[in-house]
């Protein structure tokens, strides 16, 4: 069987690293853009840091910032009429992942329209076109968008989260500048540097998983062990912000060619029916869907364990694998993530809804051990 792992062109690391947005914009022969980010960022002055060097260079843009923090299809329609009235032929995305994710449904829309309904990319959309020229700039390290070939959009309609998986929406560069990122508040921080963890995992144990997505999944882990508590304990450190800034978009190159599990199957429910941050509802339910799948993955949970640092020296398999799913527990307690969904607001009485979602999420088929949506109304209820 041929495995397929699709990169994005070119990325650019560094403090600073979006002075080079106008050499990069200059190359790919742009004349204008439309600015995708939402209120918050344009409130505190992050998107500024990018603006500032787009007028400092003389480039035109328009700003769109009608954008939540569980983006929709009236959010990516909205872009689209966005768009066409700039008269751009660009997106820059500033943000995470709901500002990336925006931009690329705004950008595979504009060069496919006969997706207009935006509901129709639900899957594998079979789009003929590359999207819009995306250069996505980070601003959170957690999702990774930036560098995967994937992108989440709520269907009001069904209050449900439609994961869209076409290599057509991939942005063109990346620049990831850990600089945006150190303003982020801690709980933000947190939130989305355990979701940065949750991708690592979940690729290196989902079913699609395979050397070339191994080695990006473990150096990822080891990676957001060293430094979230950093970045979240000292949040003007540059070595935790670089470090995590690293570490997320390692772990995305990988499992957006693999695929995740039922971390993100279950998760996405949570998002689209209680508009629960996608980060906090990863990190609260990855300790316990690691021990319903370790039957199945306790040598890899035994390396996971040596990548978060535990000495698993004399230990057996078993206690190497337990020792991976309490070093998990232990970062998410440290960093300050809920871990009930009582804490949240979630009562028995949604789990049922949740889990008729979650059964059908395209993420779920991805996990190494089958479940069943009883299985998945047992697994909320355990951390309710």
């Amino acid at each position: 069987m041929a495995q397929r792992f699709i990169l994005n062109e070119v990325s650019y690391f560094g403090a600073g690293a979006r002075q080079e947005l106008p050499e990069v914009l200059n190359r790919m022969n742009l004349k204008k853009a439309l600015v995708c980010t939402d209120k918050g960022l344009l409130a505190c002055g992050t998107a500024k840091m990018v603006t500032d060097v787009l007028d400092n260079a003389g480039f035109p843009y328009e700003i769109y910032s009608e954008i939540k923090p569980n983006p929709t299809v009236t959010n990516v329609q909205q872009g689209v009429e966005a768009f066409k009235n700039s008269k751009a032929d660009c997106l820059i995305a500033i943000g995470g992942g709901s500002s990336m994710d925006t931009a690329k449904g705004i950008g595979i829309v504009s060069n496919n329209p006969e997706f207009a309904d935006v509901v129709s990319l639900e899957g594998c959309a079979p789009t003929k076109h590359k999207s819009v020229p995306i250069i996505a700039l980070p601003t959170t390290a957690g999702t990774g968008a930036e560098v995967t070939i994937n992108y989440v959009i709520i269907d009001e309609k069904r209050q449900a989260k439609m994961v869209c998986v076409d290599p057509n929406d991939i942005p063109a560069v990346a620049i990831v500048d850990p600089e945006l990122m150190y303003s982020l508040p801690k709980g933000l921080t947190a939130a989305t540097g355990m979701d940065a963890l949750t991708h690592a995992i979940e690729g290196y144990i989902t079913k699609g998983a395979w050397v070339m997505s191994d080695m990006y999944e473990l150096q990822a882990i080891k990676m957001i062990a060293e430094n979230l508590p950093l970045a979240v304990e000292e949040p003007k450190n540059p070595v935790g912000r670089e470090g995590m800034a690293l570490a997320q978009y390692i772990a995305a190159q990988a499992f957006s060619n693999v695929g995740l599990g039922l971390v993100h199957g279950m998760a996405h429910p949570m998002g689209s029916l209680h508009d629960i941050p996608h980060g906090v509802a990863n990190a609260l339910l990855l300790p316990t869907i690691m021990e319903f799948n370790k039957p199945c993955c306790v040598e890899k949970f035994g390396v996971i364990a040596q990548y978060m640092g535990v000495d698993t020296t004399g230990m057996t398999a078993e206690q190497a694998a337990d020792a991976a799913v309490e070093a998990v527990r232990k970062l998410s307690i440290r960093v300050g993530i809920p871990q009930t969904l009582s804490e949240i607001g979630i009562t028995k009485e949604n789990i049922p809804a949740l889990a008729h979602q979650a059964i059908q999420d395209v993420c779920t088929p991805g996990n190494p051990r089958d479940v069943t949506e009883e299985q998945i109304i047992e697994l909320y209820t355990k951390v309710l």
